[in-house]
């Protein structure tokens, strides 16, 4: 299901450059934009955790460290799946995210902060959360959805720099121009990620309470999480990446925008959710 939701986002993106490169600049604009896509489809397939990873200065932690590395290991051979590489993200703020391609391609990151804030056993069950998009294999609808984010935007800028260089003999354009441009691209992004996003959290969250037998390792870990989120910033932090985490880092920016587009379900209903897991196991 990861990857037929991946080739339609894809083919999507394609389309819409195409759409673009007609509007900006006919046949030949159409035919430009064509290529730019498939190059676009391939980078995100292929590196778009590595656009990920240096965005956010992520460091690659050793097999002998001793305080993510071990932890991963062990989830990792819980779940039966391939050792993930693991990065620790020098950002106070505590948060952590999966990326790659597939299971034997991926990435498990954690903020440095959420080492320091967070005890050994709602760390773990955050990495089992994380472990478990991985085996889900959220993770490359997640990294491909971060550079077309990225994308629409580079779309949205195309738009306005052209509208702002047209004559007025096409001032029918520009209005196309400007109602796609300012208002459309940014809303198709924006529903891009929720749609990706909010019921995976839920499947993760159940992943990790099963992983651990421990939900309320997670329970508590999202409550700990919600609470900086909301107070503190992530240095780095761009709407383009937000639904990577797995807490947003912008819930503190525009509280009242972010309630309507947010990309993550409330953490109230993960844990009530996850309390009623409980229960069961």
């Amino acid at each position: 299901m990861g990857l037929i939701k991946t080739f339609v986002l894809m083919l999507g993106l394609m389309l819409l450059f195409m759409f673009v490169g007609q509007l900006l600049g006919g046949e030949e604009g159409m035919r430009t934009a064509f290529w730019i896509a498939v190059a676009l489809n391939m980078y995100s397939y292929f590196f778009s955790d590595t656009m990920v990873l240096k965005h956010y200065k992520a460091v690659p932690v050793k097999e002998n460290d001793t305080t993510v590395y071990p932890i991963v290991k062990r989830l990792a051979e819980q779940a039966n799946l391939p050792m993930p590489k693991v990065y620790i993200v020098p950002d106070n703020v505590p948060n952590a995210f999966a990326t790659g391609r597939n299971p034997s391609h991926a990435a498990v990151a954690v903020n440095q902060g959420l080492l320091d804030a967070l005890s050994e056993e709602e760390v773990e069950g955050v990495l089992a959360h994380e472990m478990s998009h991985v085996k889900h294999r959220d993770i490359l609808i997640s990294s491909v959805a971060a550079v077309f984010a990225g994308a629409i935007s580079m779309l949205a800028n195309m738009f306005r720099v052209n509208n702002a260089t047209q004559q007025n003999s096409n001032r029918r354009t520009n209005s196309l121009a400007v109602l796609i441009g300012v208002i459309l691209m940014p809303i198709a992004a924006a529903v891009i990620q929720m749609s990706i996003s909010r019921t995976r959290e839920y499947a993760a969250d159940e992943g990790a309470a099963r992983l651990t037998r421990h939900p309320e390792w997670l329970m508590s870990a999202l409550s700990k999480l919600e609470d900086y989120s909301k107070k503190y910033q992530m240095k780095n932090a761009n709407s383009q990446t937000a639904h990577m985490f797995i807490v947003n880092p912008l819930s503190n920016v525009n509280q009242a925008m972010a309630a309507i587009f947010s990309t993550h379900p409330s953490t109230a209903s993960r844990i009530e959710r996850l309390a009623k897991l409980k229960k069961e196991l």
